[in-house]
């Protein structure tokens, strides 16, 4: 029987999606009045469009330190990821392609790598160790003399491993190929300056930044030839066709100007290691920390309550927000990808839950889950 919701709900899902900053809104606000004209038009109405739009760009660079030009306004992370997979392959021509990946990539990296693997191209999946972590040795091995683009997530949706992404670079780098990093989960969390990490693409996703939904980047260093997605007129430098939104830019440009003075999110990483406290000290080992435990997002804890099943521990707790795995696998019981990859065995993956931190977690909600969970599970 499920347990009785309380007043308030508990919101642990913020890998899923955040709540709009308020000050993002602040900044959306005039926008939905006024500068209504096209950026692109030149004359008095698009101006104050232009200044909106540059200054989200500019934005959005300094979190990532990188150039303006370098950043490409997208419909989301997804797009991006497919942004970069795609538009590297279509940019070689008719030569041969070989792309590396991990096995624990988002699906908007996995899904476009089946998909060009129907083109054509050849895509090596690098496995993962226990913890969820990529060895760049087994990047370095799977290159080949047509590998055009390794593709190495910043850090799991999931389990919220880190991977050794400037290691990675480096490789790519000795061999001459660009290295693309999905930071959906990443930016805002932890450190994702582009010049540190070494990397060629970086995708952003405003959702996870306490931006709106449908709004995202793509960074690209300067140098790096792709194809566009959508084609039409020059906008995006050429890379993206399409008049841009100036009211979702901003917001994505102000959602970036609060996470540069927030990176490490140190309150999320007291609350989640209490939580993790509280649920060993509850359940001993009957309850199991999945992925890394050092090199992991500081708001992310997946563990699994072995002999049971998260999605029917979820439910019986209907007033606590949380996931089984990535959002796209919700009313699925099925063993994650994931945790299949890391070698977690069905009998403890399928107990699975991911407890994902943000901005407005207290203490009383770590409290009170963890109560919820011993009442539920009694």
């Amino acid at each position: 029987m499920p347990i009785e919701p309380s007043k308030t709900p508990i919101y642990l899902d913020y890998n899923a999606s955040t709540p709009i900053d308020p000050a993002v809104i602040e900044v959306m606000c005039p926008l939905l009045e006024g500068a209504y004209g096209n950026p692109s038009s030149g004359h008095w109405a698009s101006a104050p469009a232009k200044v909106a739009l540059d200054h989200a760009r500019a934005e959005v660079a300094i979190l990532l330190d990188c150039a303006s030009d370098e950043i490409v306004f997208t419909s989301g992370g997804s797009e991006a990821n497919n942004l970069a997979l795609k538009g590297l392959f279509f940019a070689r021509g008719d030569r041969p392609a070989h792309l590396v990946t991990s096995q624990i990539e988002h699906p908007a990296i996995l899904a476009p790598a089946r998909f060009l693997e129907r083109f054509g191209a050849t895509v090596t999946y690098v496995p993962v160790d226990g913890n969820g972590l990529v060895d760049p040795d087994e990047i370095r091995k799977a290159i080949t003399r047509d590998t055009f683009l390794i593709s190495i997530m910043h850090a799991n949706n999931e389990v919220g491993t880190i991977q050794p992404i400037a290691e990675s670079a480096r490789i790519a780098r000795e061999h001459g190929i660009p290295l693309h990093t999905d930071a959906a989960q990443s930016v805002g969390k932890i450190a994702t300056k582009v010049r540190a990490l070494g990397v060629d693409l970086l995708s952003v996703a405003g959702h996870k930044l306490y931006a709106p939904k449908g709004i995202g980047a793509l960074y690209i260093r300067r140098g790096i030839a792709i194809e566009p997605l959508i084609h039409g007129a020059g906008h995006e430098g050429g890379r993206r066709a399409g008049t841009e939104s100036v009211l979702l830019a901003a917001a994505l440009g102000k959602a970036c100007e609060i996470a540069e003075g927030r990176t490490g999110m140190p309150a999320a990483l007291r609350l989640r290691d209490e939580l993790w406290g509280g649920l060993r000290s509850t359940f001993g080992g009957r309850v199991i920390l999945n992925g890394h435990p050092e090199r992991r997002l500081p708001n992310t804890l997946n563990v699994s309550f072995v002999g049971h099943v998260g999605a029917e521990i979820l439910k019986r707790m209907p007033d606590v927000a949380a996931s089984t795995g990535s959002a796209c696998r919700t009313d699925e019981i099925s063993l994650s990808p994931v945790l299949k990859a890391m070698g977690v065995s069905p009998e403890v993956g399928t107990g699975a839950i991911r407890f994902s931190l943000g901005r407005g977690t207290t203490r009383q909600e770590i409290e009170a889950v963890v109560d919820q969970l011993r009442r539920v599970l009694a």
